[in-house]
């Protein structure tokens, strides 16, 4: 379950020594998996009280969730080249070197959302809201900058280039490259934001 006081990470920023901690729970993650972590693993190996752990992220969920968004937290913030294609390049190429570096842990925390509506809400709410609000900010500027048309913009995009690059991340043997975000973005995401609707 994830605890209901659980702050927002924008408005708490890590210290250090939490931080830390963040960094050895992805570690212990990607070793074991979720179903094999545990919180006191992450206690023993920071040199610190399981206490002090539960203090800060009141459960295991808490403590999981905090970790993937701090392990991909320069996902969060849109870039900023100048140019539609540019920024959506950014975002592909973030996508797919986080979704790859955390492979193992993503695939762990998909199964354990299967049955964790708690875990299920949470990762929507803080982490694929998230994402959402980095495609709007990367649309907004194109429209400022005439590229699209505001009446291009189709909520119904938002999860196509992340959530293909973490399928193809999370399917054995089909690792996103270089040319798999060049391909959505230039054969599929900007013709559809491009065209006269």
């Amino acid at each position: 379950m994830i605890s209901e006081d659980s702050c927002d990470e924008s408005a708490c920023p890590w210290s250090e020594r939490e931080a830390e901690m963040l960094a050895i729970t992805l570690e212990l993650l990607q070793q074991h998996g979720y179903d094999r972590f545990s919180v006191e693993a992450v206690a023993t190996t920071a040199k610190a009280s399981k206490a002090t752990v539960y203090r800060r992220w009141p459960t295991k969920a808490d403590l999981v969730l905090a970790a993937i968004i701090e392990g991909t937290r320069s996902a969060a913030t849109p870039p900023n080249t100048g140019s539609l294609r540019g920024d959506l390049l950014e975002i592909g190429r973030a996508t797919c070197a986080q979704a790859l570096e955390h492979m193992r842990t993503m695939r762990a925390v998909l199964n354990e959302m299967s049955h964790s509506p708690a875990l299920q809400e949470a990762m929507q709410q803080k982490f694929v809201l998230q994402r959402s609000l980095v495609i709007d900010a990367v649309l907004a500027a194109a429209v400022e900058r005439g590229e699209i048309e505001a009446t291009a913009i189709n909520h119904e995009i938002y999860d196509l280039l992340p959530g293909y690059l973490v399928f193809r991340a999370l399917v054995a043997d089909r690792p996103p490259t270089e040319k798999t975000v060049r391909v959505v973005v230039d054969d599929v995401l900007l013709p559809s934001l491009k065209a006269k609707k």
